[in-house]
């Protein structure tokens, strides 16, 4: 069943960032992983939820999207992140 991890971040250091965008990016393959939505206008259609960055990565499976969470090629890349951003990260089985 397709996995996807729904990311909202809120980027501190932009120029920092940049290097978190590219990296995290070539680590995504490896784990049948993609790119859903990655960042982009939001519009809020209820509630008050108003996200800063939104990404939506897709894998084939919730074993393969822990298996790129806390890949040794994914682990690095995601320190970078959490000095250049805060984020709140969620992981959902599709149907």
């Amino acid at each position: 069943m397709t996995a996807y991890i729904i990311v909202d971040i809120e980027v501190r250091e932009p120029a920092e960032y940049e290097e978190y965008r590219h990296a995290a990016a070539a680590t995504l393959a490896g784990y049948g992983g993609h790119y859903l939505v990655r960042g982009g206008p939001t519009r809020v259609l209820e509630g008050s939820w108003t996200p800063h960055r939104l990404v939506v990565l897709a894998f084939p499976s919730t074993a393969r999207a822990l298996a790129w969470w806390d890949s040794p090629e994914y682990r690095p890349v995601r320190t970078v992140r959490h000095r250049t951003a805060t984020s709140s990260m969620v992981l959902v089985e599709g149907v």
